[in-house]
């Protein structure tokens, strides 16, 4: 009998080439510097156009990508395009330099830009944080020798008439009338394989107060440091400081950041309180708890989702100094992070809050050493949430004394993408399975779907999937957990971390109580499976309200009763 050989799937070539694109950046942060679009760089480049993640849309195609050169442009630092040497640090003092800090619009980082030619990017968060960069990177200079094809005519470096117009419009650098702008744009839409359409929809969303034709430079700066790579072989280079890579995985940030909270809480007479953990955005927890007595005239005349959804209209500053003063004067105590963690805190001690003004089901705790702290961290990144929960979970040293803290409960409440669904949607998960490998980490789950049905949102309930980083995910890695035995809802970046983290200091070290309760219940940014409704296509807008609040409402209902 013949042996039938199977031909690889689609899946398992894209998982395969998740691996190799782990290993390779693993590989060049141990060496320090690698060159892009050079030898070093290939293994990366080829993983990247086998994967062909959903979010970079059409990168293995000949025309230009431009949603997806969006999204990333966002997450890197302005001006990135024009920088030749690139140059990951950890946090090495530049903030008290004269250096102006530019922080990403859709990525808390601190970046600076040292000279004309060099880009310092600090990492403060992990390794997720630059596994995402050098994938944004390796797209980015992909994308960059697209253009330089299509513009050069010969070795010796000239280039199409379309590029030489383009040139002029950008280095004349001035604010374009209508008429230069559409002639602009149509030599662009050429030199990137577009149409003058698709070139004018997606050129405001580009545009910046101080640069509004910052499509067409990225575009010129793109395109000109690619073809020196190519005319003149000077390459592209990323390094990675020696600090960075000693520092990276000792827990620096995740240290200094829980013992600054810790001190708070002792300084606070909170530290032998019971403590619940709350993982989420720095708005919904204290809306919930204020916003009903702070802003009490709207919320008689209007449905309290409709009040949410006011609060995150970003035009509606003054409302939400409202909320925020009545939260500061019924003891909220706000730390701004300066570990370099970028979460910032805030705490609630339940004690001060007056809970008749509260439209929730809860009763108030019966005496003040028995009324819970509710400490809420902001969204951790990957691998930092292992890092960040690990360090707080530890006890508390004072001298040759130890504290160990009376944690209660730990939530997470975070934004994933969903695998049957749509934007909105809320997923509870039953266990985390993490990618790359066959960890899983099943939990029993507080949150379940009866406590969040029938109330305007679709629920579903299974495992879930932690990725290595959500831009490289695609569709038949998804398809293949969504359809398999694993039955994988939805994929998030953070569950997994959580989880190990939880389970080592309950069940191992004995930090904190063996049966702390967990609750994890995410809401849907995309899904990934249907083309258009990737992160890459914009925001949630106000469909994310609705379903934040309402798992903010039934994790704070439990707390209290």
């Amino acid at each position: 009998m013949s042996k039938k050989h199977q031909g690889r799937t689609r899946a398992q070539e894209s998982s395969s080439a998740i691996e190799r694109m782990y290993i390779t950046m693993r590989h060049l942060f141990n060496r320090g510097f690698y060159k892009p679009m050079g030898v070093s760089g290939e293994t990366l480049r080829e993983a990247l156009l086998l994967l062909r993640p959903e979010i970079y849309g059409s990168i293995a195609e000949e025309k230009a990508e431009l949603d997806g050169l969006l999204y990333v442009i966002d997450r890197l630092p302005r001006g990135i395009e024009e920088c030749r040497f690139i140059n990951l640090t950890s946090d090495e003092g530049y903030s008290n330099s004269h250096f102006e800090v530019i922080i990403p619009p859709k990525r808390r980082r601190n970046c600076y830009r040292i000279d004309e030619e060099q880009m310092n990017i600090e990492i403060t968060r992990g390794r997720s944080e630059i596994y995402d960069i050098l994938t944004h990177l390796t797209f980015l200079f992909i994308e960059s020798h697209k253009i330089s094809k299509r513009v050069l005519i010969n070795e010796k470096g000239a280039t199409t008439r379309d590029w030489v117009k383009l040139e002029k419009a950008v280095l004349s650098n001035k604010k374009l009338t209508q008429k230069e702008r559409e002639i602009a744009i149509t030599h662009t839409a050429n030199i990137l394989g577009r149409t003058f359409e698709e070139l004018t929809q997606v050129y405001p969303l580009y545009a910046t107060k101080t640069q509004p034709e910052r499509l067409l430079q990225i575009v010129y700066w793109l395109g000109k440091l690619a073809i020196q790579e190519v005319v003149k072989n000077v390459k592209r280079t990323v390094t990675f400081s020696p600090v960075l890579r000693e520092r990276l995985g000792h827990h620096i940030h995740g240290e200094i950041w829980s013992d600054t909270i810790k001190e708070a809480l002792k300084k606070n007479d909170l530290l032998e309180r019971p403590i619940h953990i709350i993982s989420a955005n720095l708005h919904s927890v204290m809306n919930t708890l204020h916003a009903p007595k702070a802003l009490k005239t709207l919320a008689a005349k209007k449905d309290i989702f409709e009040i949410y959804e006011s609060l995150s209209d970003s035009d509606n500053e003054n409302l939400r100094n409202k909320v925020s003063q009545q939260a500061l004067k019924s003891g909220m105590i706000y730390i701004k992070d300066t570990s370099g963690t970028n979460i910032n805190v805030q705490i609630f001690d339940s004690a001060k809050i007056d809970f008749k003004s509260i439209d929730l089901d809860v009763e108030t705790p019966p005496n003040e050493k028995d009324a819970p702290v509710i400490f809420v961290m902001d969204y951790a990144f990957g691998e930092q949430a292992y890092e960040t929960i690990d360090e707080f979970l530890k006890p508390y040293k004072q001298g040759n004394e130890k504290i160990h803290l009376n944690i209660e409960s730990i939530s997470v409440m975070g934004k994933a993408g969903i695998l049957e669904g749509g934007k909105g949607d809320i997923m509870i998960p039953s266990a985390h399975v993490f990618e790359g490998t066959a960890d899983n980490y099943p939990f029993k789950n507080e949150l379940c779907k009866e406590d969040l049905v029938d109330q305007g949102v679709d629920v579903y309930e299974g495992a879930m999937v932690t990725v290595l980083g959500t831009s490289l995910q695609n569709k038949e890695i998804l398809k293949f957990f969504h359809d398999s035995t694993w039955n994988v809802i939805g994929l998030e970046m953070e569950g997994a971390h959580y989880q190990k983290a939880i389970q080592s200091a309950a069940k191992v070290r004995n930090s904190i109580n063996p049966d702390v309760k967990v609750r994890y219940a995410y809401y849907a940014s995309d899904n990934p499976l249907e083309t258009g409704s990737t992160l890459a296509s914009g925001g949630l807008g106000t469909s994310g309200v609705r379903p934040t609040y309402l798992i903010t409402r039934k994790i704070l209902e439990q707390i209290f009763n």
